[in-house]
């Protein structure tokens, strides 16, 4: 049985081989991001969970995300105010199509819901269908686009029920 838990800093280079596999794919990683380094910071917030296998592999990886840029941007509800953010969702390929990655996000909804926030919100890279399939399928809504980081996004935001 898979099991979601909080990554640790022995799992590192696992999950740093896990997102090495989604390389310049529709996500846009690239061998800069997301990196060892970008782990470490996750970890040292608390904010990178993964799930395991029952060999315990890691087969899918999530993070909480906080970034100013991303929170000013003006397209977000302010009724979903105070709204959380997460970003590096993966789950391995031999895994996908599971629904591991609704897993994933479920987990962390009940995180934020304890935590107090009304909403969600994400960026999904233009053009990333699956991505912005699977979202839409737990109820995210295009609330607008924008350009950070010199790549194009999709704004997507939902309600924390």
């Amino acid at each position: 049985m898979n099991k979601i838990c909080p990554a640790k800093p022995e799992d590192t280079k696992e999950i740093a081989a896990l997102y090495r596999t989604f390389l310049y794919g529709p996500a846009d990683w690239n061998e800069y991001y997301p990196n060892e380094e970008t782990i470490e910071f996750d970890l040292s917030r608390n904010a990178l969970f993964v799930m395991k296998n029952d060999e315990g592999e890691i087969i899918a990886a999530i993070s909480i995300d906080e970034d100013p840029d991303v929170d000013a941007l003006p397209c977000w509800n302010s009724e979903l105010a105070p709204a959380a953010e997460f970003s590096r969702l993966c789950v391995r390929k031999d895994m996908q199509n599971q629904g591991i990655a609704k897993e994933m996000i479920r987990y962390l909804f009940d995180i934020f819901r304890k935590e107090g926030k009304k909403g969600v919100h994400i960026l999904v890279k233009t053009g990333h269908k699956a991505a912005l399939a699977s979202y839409s399928a737990l109820g995210f809504k295009k609330v607008g686009e924008c350009r950070l980081f010199d790549k194009d996004f999709i704004c997507m935001e939902t309600a924390l029920v």
